[in-house]
């Protein structure tokens, strides 16, 4: 369902690049080049080539989500009714359009799908099961799991 992507060949600088950018990319442009010892408009060209090959996807805050009232975790592990072409499209349409689910997986096992979204607290939790989760097209099971303490969570790839 997801055009396949051809991977870059990235040599050593290119992938130095990468792991300051994972680390921060607010950085300036100078700030860059000197991490990787490249004058800024190397930096800038190689920059910009990562960018326009689709290596660097986009650029994002991350924010916490406590700090937002979003004090809860939960990856919900999704079930539906029949696996045809179109009722995973319709499955995956809405769950495209609802902005409180931040990751949905089709898996490969048992089960069908891997939801991640945050909530306020039980109230909410209750209220986005009920009104969202068991709304979404063909859904027959939902397993939810709350996550009691974050052991280790990163964004950066290993390039």
């Amino acid at each position: 369902m997801t055009d396949p992507v051809t991977p870059v060949q990235l040599d050593a600088t290119d992938r130095a690049l990468l792991r300051q950018l994972q680390m921060d990319a607010r950085q300036s442009n100078v700030e860059l080049a000197e991490q990787v010892h490249l004058s800024p408009s190397a930096c800038l060209r190689r920059v910009r080539r990562l960018e326009e090959g689709g290596v660097i996807a986009r650029y994002v805050a991350l924010l916490d989500p406590r700090a937002v009232g979003q004090s809860g975790i939960s990856y919900t592990v999704v079930n539906v009714e029949r696996t045809t072409t179109e009722a995973l499209r319709r499955f995956e349409e809405a769950v495209r359009l609802e902005s409180s689910i931040l990751d949905c997986f089709y898996v490969a096992g048992g089960n069908d799908y891997l939801l991640r979204f945050t909530y306020r607290d039980a109230d909410d939790l209750e209220r986005f099961h009920a009104e969202v989760l068991t709304r979404l097209p063909g859904v027959m099971r939902l397993n939810s799991m709350l996550v009691l303490r974050t052991v280790k969570k990163t964004t950066a790839l290993e390039v």
